[in-house]
């Protein structure tokens, strides 16, 4: 797509200093700035890279004052950050083909299965029997949609995803490629004999609106009621939510982070990579768990940042780190 500066002016209700037809084509990080490029500036370590950059078109912060000449045309804007994020989205929907099609490859019952409005069925996936998806939504490739599913608005289901029957999908979702989402969970029983008996899993998943799922992650369905990732989540590539686990609104975790079973996480809470969360335990709101945390007991206080395995607050973390290299070196 071409963008001019006047434009990304008034899209990012911002203001141009500059040649206002400055025209760009590619987005470009600002250390590689070239003529046709489109690149932003928000970190001041990056300052340097502003008076060397051959971008057509750099996005910055209104309150940005240069110390040399500056040879892209500048777009001043609240916040660059936020504008190139807002900028990104906008080229993004752009992009994507909200068209009605269907492919003869692709199966679904004709009977029961009910799509909504401009719904794009991709070849070779499958979309169950009484299954309801809404409009806008886009299944690419090999994606297998069990039945009686209820999968929302403008979603986004990338190749190779399985979304198991009964599970429940809000609107502007986004599962990436090879997230299964609605397996059974871990569940077993102890025989006499010591071996195990499987436990069965009648349950669901139900994913809230605005939520994003990485590639090869994995959420089970409950045993009875719910598995629930709430509003506005994140979720990074190759985590395991197991089996009743609730997940509180506007939480992000990254890779390979791992939460045990009837687990409840709190609302804008952050899991750094690695996190290992015990199950049957209550994480507080606006808790931070650094990577590699290890949580085996309850966190109640809300807002605390927890690091180590077990987890302890970050500053006792940080006094006993200091002793332990205080003995190390004698």
């Amino acid at each position: 797509m071409e963008y001019t500066a006047k434009f990304l002016a008034q899209l990012l209700k911002g203001t141009v200093e500059g040649d206002e037809n400055a025209k760009a084509t590619k987005f470009a990080k600002i250390e590689h700035g070239k003529p046709g490029t489109l690149s932003f500036f928000a970190n001041p370590k990056y300052e340097p890279y502003v008076y060397s950059s051959k971008a057509s078109i750099l996005i910055v912060d209104k309150s940005f004052q240069p110390k040399e000449p500056v040879t892209p045309t500048m777009v001043r804007v609240e916040n660059a950050y936020s504008a190139i994020a807002d900028l990104l989205k906008y080229t993004s929907e752009k992009k994507k083909a909200r068209r009605f099609y269907r492919s003869p490859a692709a199966v679904w019952n004709p009977f029961s299965t009910k799509f909504g409005k401009k719904v794009y069925l991709s070849a070779f996936s499958y979309v169950g029997s009484r299954t309801k998806v809404g409009d806008g939504t886009y299944i690419h490739t090999h994606v297998h949609i069990g039945k009686d599913v209820t999968i929302g608005k403008n979603c986004l289901i990338y190749p190779g995803v399985v979304i198991y029957p009964g599970t429940v999908i809000g609107n502007n979702v986004i599962l990436h490629a090879g997230c299964i989402i609605g397996s059974d969970g871990f569940g077993n029983a102890p025989r006499p004999d010591g071996s195990w008996e499987k436990i069965e899993h009648l349950g669901n998943v139900v994913i809230g609106d605005d939520v994003e799922i990485g590639s090869n992650t994995t959420v089970d369905r409950a045993q009875m009621e719910s598995t629930i990732i709430g509003n506005g989540v994140r979720i990074d590539n190759l985590c395991q939510i197991a089996h009743n686990v609730i997940v509180g609104d506007h939480t992000v975790m990254a890779a390979q982070t791992g939460i045990a079973g009837s687990t409840q996480i709190g609302k804008y809470c952050i899991l750094a990579g690695q996190v290992g969360i015990a199950g049957h335990l209550k994480i507080a709101d606006h808790t931070t768990i650094c990577a590699q945390g290890g949580v085996i007991g309850n966190i109640r206080k809300e807002g605390e940042v927890l690091v180590g395995s077990p987890v302890i607050p970050v500053k006792q973390y940080m006094k006993a780190y200091a002793k332990f290299k205080q003995s190390g070196a004698e």
